[in-house]
């Protein structure tokens, strides 16, 4: 049984049962952060080194950790702003724009050991990588990590009516490729 985001700051606000609080959130949110910085980054290898620096950065700032939003979405946003620094950092160092960073990524989903995905998965993952990043972003928020629209627009600080039209156009966007292809 997984602890409640309540006990979990509880837990974390006394020193004495704050490394035990912190393994409670590692073992509730670590494979869910991973998932979505991976979905984002594609290598397993950049996913697994931002979901330490994003938990890296929860240890230090979760005492100041103002509970306005619930706990996930606050890592979701932590780990979702990690992975755009990233990738503009990727972007700046290769010297690339960023439609060129979708197919490095897609270069990389082709040739990673750690894609076990069937050819279906393969298109779809393909697809994602030539949408713009904010589609892209609110389509694996709404899709795999079956977020409401209010939740995403607290992890990318935009409006709903917007993510809407985001996650729509994505969609269509997505249609369009796969029926191009084959």
């Amino acid at each position: 049984m997984q602890a409640e985001d309540a006990e979990i700051l509880e837990k974390f606000a006394e020193e004495r049962t704050r490394n035990e609080a912190f393994n409670l959130l590692l073992k509730k949110y670590q494979q869910k952060i991973y998932w979505h910085i991976r979905r984002i980054v594609i290598n397993h290898d950049d996913a697994d080194d931002l979901v330490q620096e994003v938990f890296v950065k929860v240890w230090k700032s979760l005492l100041n950790f103002r509970q306005d939003s619930q706990l996930y979405t606050w890592l979701y946003r932590i780990a979702t702003n990690e992975s755009i620094t990233f990738l503009n950092r990727k972007k700046l160092k290769n010297n690339v724009s960023l439609d060129d960073v979708g197919y490095d990524l897609s270069d990389t989903l082709a040739d990673t050991t750690y894609f076990d995905g069937d050819r279906a998965q393969m298109k779809l993952q393909k697809a994602l990588l030539t949408l713009p990043e904010k589609q892209r972003l609110v389509f694996n928020m709404k899709y795999f990590d079956d977020l409401k629209y209010e939740e995403i627009s607290n992890i990318l600080g935009t409006s709903v009516g917007g993510l809407k039209a985001s996650f729509h156009l994505a969609v269509k966007k997505i249609e369009h490729y796969l029926l191009s292809i084959d």
